[in-house]
């Protein structure tokens, strides 16, 4: 497989917003769609035009910015939503609607012949009106996987372009999801689209391993927003394509940091500076082992280039900190610093760190190098 044949469903603007308590501006919305298309991001699911007024109003105007990117509208398996996409201007459309039996009883209180029926309907009416398709299996994880067969094959011949495989709840594992994704590919032989949530923590490696087994769509939002847990992100999956199964989308990748803080923003979400890729801790180094290995060679303690993704490396002088992270950092203040000066300085240092439960400021440095040694002229 080759990055030709990955397609990325950035649904931020949809999943990402349906996240309790997140609601994006208009010029919010076409701002992030306007980023994700610049990254690279083959489709753009902009939202839900069935809710009508203000949405409706960003999605037209996502349609209208010029954009390379496929935008879709999501839909529920009812003409007047697929007919309220088409009003909005978008290519592509998914229509979703539950597949497992928890779902269909509870939720819809319908039967499976019911839900069959209203997505074939829908289908042939979205296809006959010239759009791309995506039949979402909400709950599919859930499913009875005959069902699901039947469901998926219904899809298809109905003319569906794929099936987003919907881990809803996000219950699965990786090793699972790729038989239940291989097993699918080979019985109906529909293209799949990964659709996973990070309850159990494990959304990109889900969505990675329907990829091996096969899948060619993977459903993401940027810094993984999404409801409860939220959705595998985006920089995770892109990167661990790119670094871990070498294949290269070709996506300006070092736009990452600056997406995912404005996503961060716009949504009110805290991007904690542990998060994978773009964190602001992903290439700071503290351990006086690290320090000293990535001055030496980067590559000893980090997988990629900090460039890579819109990031600087960093060297944190704290508790762990050793005599060769001294020594860098006041060469980055234009001081050289003896091996003797770095011995005597890193006790103080330490215990400085200790007592204010934290990394030192660069002027502490300083102050605690000028209160030992005198003030330098």
């Amino acid at each position: 497989m080759n990055g030709k044949d990955i397609i990325i469903v950035d649904t931020t603007l949809r999943d990402g917003e349906q996240t309790a308590g997140v609601v994006f501006a208009n010029r919010e919305k076409v701002r992030i769609a306007k980023l994700l298309d610049e990254l690279g991001v083959h489709q753009i699911e902009a939202g839900i035009p069935a809710m009508g007024g203000d949405e409706k109003e960003a999605i037209k105007a996502i349609c209208r910015a010029g954009l390379k990117a496929s935008i879709m509208g999501w839909n529920r398996p009812v003409i007047k939503d697929i007919e309220a996409s088409i009003d909005c201007g978008v290519d592509a459309v998914a229509i979703s609607i539950s597949t497992s039996d928890i779902h269909i009883k509870h939720k819809l209180r319908t039967t499976r012949e019911k839900v069959l029926e209203q997505m074939v309907e829908a289908t042939r009416f979205a296809k006959k009106e010239g759009l791309q398709v995506s039949v979402n299996a909400e709950d599919a994880s859930r499913s009875d996987m005959e069902f699901l067969i039947e469901f998926a094959k219904a899809a298809k011949e109905a003319g569906a372009d794929r099936l987003r495989y919907c881990d809803t709840v996000g219950i699965m594992e990786p090793f699972t999801i790729y038989e239940q994704i291989k097993y699918i590919r080979e019985t109906v032989d529909i293209d799949i689209e990964m659709h996973t949530h990070n309850d159990f923590g494990m959304a990109t490696a889900n969505a990675l391993a329907g990829v091996r087994a096969g899948a060619r769509y993977i459903g993401v939002t940027v810094i993984g927003l999404g409801e409860r847990a939220g959705n595998a992100a985006l920089e995770e999956v892109v990167m661990a394509l790119k670094h871990l199964y070498k294949i290269d989308l070709n996506f300006k990748t070092e736009m990452f940091v600056e997406l995912a803080e404005y996503v961060s923003r716009a949504s009110g979400r805290e991007l904690p500076a542990w998060k994978a890729i773009v964190g602001s801790n992903m290439f700071a180094h503290e351990a006086g082992i690290h320090a000293d290995g990535v001055q030496k060679h980067p590559r000893t303690y980090e997988a990629f280039q900090p460039e890579e993704v819109g990031l600087q490396r960093q060297i944190v002088i704290g508790k762990h900190s050793g005599t060769a992270a001294l020594k860098a950092k006041f060469a980055e203040f234009g001081r050289v610093l003896t091996d003797y000066q770095a011995r005597e300085l890193l006790p103080k240092v330490r215990a400085t760190t200790v007592a204010l439960k934290r990394p030192l400021f660069d002027k502490e440095l300083v102050y605690i190098y000028e209160d030992y040694f005198g003030k330098r002229d």
